[in-house]
């Protein structure tokens, strides 16, 4: 089962906002130049990290936890879908198959994204959004190295849509990210 309108997306780096110290997410299309980032918390950024780095833990992590949970109930986790932006919020689904029937449910994308690295699911972006947020990258800048990033980074009016700003983003305007 593929959606249409969906393009197959990889974390390619974490970064901080400069203007906010929010940390954001950096998705790449895969096979692809364009990339989607998006704003997420600290505790997801912590496990994406840690995912990223390969850090294994003796316990799990609440992310493992939904993991096992799922296995227990004798389905799959199957893929994320990252949909849309609705005032200025980012809406993604968590797609389960339980035997022949596949599910849907609502989910914020910063938890589905670590959700999809502790799974070893794939990630899938709409079209849409990575046509909105398309922008040229130095992807040597993107994890810090090469040129310093600017001091001060992106700025964005209280009207301006979600979109628009996307589109004037450049990744060197990030900071990185270090759990």
């Amino acid at each position: 089962m593929t959606e249409s309108g969906m393009r197959e997306v990889a974390v390619a780096s974490l970064g901080l906002d400069k203007t906010t110290g929010a940390p954001v997410v950096i998705l790449k299309e895969k096979d692809g130049e364009r990339f989607l980032p998006i704003w997420i918390g600290p505790g997801e950024a912590s496990a994406i990290a840690m995912e990223l780095a390969g850090v294994q833990f003796t316990r799990p992590l609440t992310h493992d936890l939904f993991n096992a949970v799922v296995r227990g109930l004798d389905s799959a986790f199957v893929r994320v879908l990252i949909t849309k932006v609705v005032d200025n919020t980012y809406y993604a689904s968590l797609v389960f198959r339980r035997e022949d029937e596949f599910i849907s449910i609502d989910a914020r994308p910063s938890d589905s994204i670590a959700l999809a690295l502790r799974a070893g699911v794939p990630i899938h972006a709409a079209e849409s959004l990575l046509e909105a947020s398309a922008f040229e990258i130095d992807e040597t800048g993107m994890e810090g190295e090469g040129a310093p990033p600017p001091e001060t980074g992106p700025s964005r009016a209280p009207d301006e849509p979600l979109s628009d700003y996307l589109k004037g983003l450049d990744p060197e305007d990030f900071g990185r990210f270090e759990p």
